[in-house]
């Protein structure tokens, strides 16, 4: 077989990611190119996220020479989504031993929030897992090169140091895996103290007495519930009339919003934010109407939280020198083996369409390298789970029922609430459903919808079924361990394809 040599140069392109410090050996590596020589490459990677890094060490593992280039003398990634989970478990935690501790006899006395010490455990812990891909990198003899990657040429990548030092990559291919930004609302300046992004959420130094999110989808709900469970008192305002965002069945959403509400989060729907002005004593006011018009209304909070969505990172890349125009949402066009226009130059991750999930650019990741060394490529994004980790958590991949409905298609429905669940009785922690979508004619599992506690894990199980063309009666036919939260999912499938479920 012919030995293909591949130079992947991943580069972090945006300040949003936590910084650890590459190991002494990866940093000595970046001395070897301090002369600058031109280096001549069959593939750069620009971005250092979730996706870059997957495609790297893939590289590495299917034999090409790996070169990652990084901004900073630091590894990094995007890691608000890490940082985020790690506080949503925790303020669990507070939440459950203050509270829901006490139904099953344990009664626990004198619990205080140490902030400062949750804040140090989240760092710790993501710390730890960036130092685990340095390893990687180490392990797979990936060469750093210190830079702001930018393409100068079809087959080149400039990497810019912070002291204006450049160093000019020769490649056959590029791979632009730059993620995303925050989006900002016009009119209000980020200050990252009163008024903050989704990064600034994750550092704040104490717990706001009154906390307004505008935004209730994934981020919005996430971060409301972590300061929620922390003693905040919380409003979503959210223009759109329902919470979870883009993607979320309507039946799911309008439960998840009545469990929220039940645990004391404030949804302010089809309203958007006018504007906001600091009082003299520090707290914000904030101006809001209906979505549709109406009546202004004056809402006040200690902080306020900006997480209306985020866009591509696409600006500066160089993408105009040669030709590559974005789309209408600064995105990237590209095909089926994430090429562009330009055949050298490649895309993935949150610069192109599709769900701005790390686990999708990961695949991709994989996906594109795999293209460039000729093989064949596949990824079904009807099969891309998502997931939103509030307690209890939603998760779902397909189509929803609207979806279904728009498009015409016959189809029947299969429920199960958790409520019936052994395991989830046993546990008291009975909210939530399993909703699946089949095929009418074919019973094929068109779409999965769960709200309740484990639905994170059992999602896959259904985007297995999914990705092989599975019918609901393959499913209900599995035998499942018990108790387990998963029968409540093989459940759903007897109902959408026997009409009616054993325990229900």
């Amino acid at each position: 077989s012919k030995t293909r040599h591949f130079l992947i140069v991943c580069l972090l392109q945006q300040s949003d990611g936590l910084a650890c410090k590459w190991q002494e050996t990866t940093a000595l590596s970046i001395g070897t190119h301090a002369d600058k020589a031109a280096i001549d490459a069959d593939v750069t990677v620009v971005g250092s996220g979730p996706g870059g890094y997957v495609a790297a060490i893939k590289a590495a593992q299917l034999g090409f020479k790996t070169v990652i280039v990084e901004k900073n003398l630091t590894l990094s990634e995007n890691v608000g989504s890490i940082l985020s989970k790690a506080l949503l478990n925790n303020s669990h935690y507070h939440i459950a031993h203050g509270k829901d501790f006490a139904t099953t006899g344990i009664e626990i006395s004198g619990i205080s929030l140490h902030l400062e010490k949750m804040m140090a455990q989240k760092s710790g812990a993501v710390k730890a897992l960036l130092g685990g891909i340095s390893h990687l990198f180490k392990q797979n003899k990936v060469i750093p090169v210190n830079g702001f990657g930018r393409v100068t040429g079809k087959n080149q990548v400039t990497a810019t140091a912070e002291d204006g030092s450049q160093q000019v990559i020769n490649t056959k291919n590029i791979v632009i895996a730059t993620g995303s930004e925050f989006i900002p609302v016009p009119g209000l300046e980020i200050d990252e103290e009163s008024i903050v992004s989704s990064r600034g959420a994750l550092y704040l130094k104490k717990v706001p007495e009154e906390l307004i999110v505008i935004g209730a989808g994934v981020i919005g709900v996430e971060l409301g519930s972590v300061w929620q469970r922390l003693g905040s008192k919380v409003t979503a305002v959210e223009f759109r009339g329902h919470v979870g965002g883009m993607g979320i069945d309507m039946e799911i959403s309008k439960n998840f919003q009545h469990i929220l509400q039940k645990q004391g989060l404030k949804f302010k729907l089809g309203t958007k934010v006018l504007g906001a002005s600091k009082r003299p004593d520090g707290k914000l006011d904030v101006a809001v109407e209906a979505a549709a018009g109406g009546k202004n209304e004056t809402l006040t909070c200690d902080v306020l939280l900006v997480c209306i969505g985020r866009r591509p990172f696409t600006q500066n890349l160089g993408m105009e020198s040669v030709g590559i125009e974005l789309d209408n949402r600064g995105r990237i066009p590209v095909n089926n083996r994430f090429q562009t226009k330009v055949p050298s130059i490649y895309a993935i991750g949150d610069v192109v369409a599709g769900p701005m999930l790390a686990h999708k650019v990961e695949d991709e990741g994989i996906i594109c390298v795999e293209g460039i060394a000729d093989g064949t490529v596949h990824i079904d994004y009807n099969c891309v789970p998502s997931v939103i980790y509030t307690h209890p958590q939603v998760a779902w991949v397909g189509k929803t029922e609207e979806q279904i409905k728009e498009e015409g298609i016959p189809y029947r429905v299969g429920k199960f609430p958790f409520a019936t669940n052994t395991k989830a009785e046993t546990n008291a922690d009975t909210d939530g459903l399993v909703k699946i979508l089949s095929h009418k004619e074919t019973d094929r599992m068109l779409g999965a919808h769960i709200l309740g506690s484990g639905a994170r894990e059992v999602i896959n199980e259904a985007t297995l079924a999914m990705e092989h063309g599975s019918s609901c009666e393959d499913i209900a036919r599995v035998c499942h361990t018990h108790p387990t939260v998963s029968e409540a999912f093989r459940e759903a499938n007897l109902a959408a394809s026997f009409d009616k479920a054993i325990n229900f």
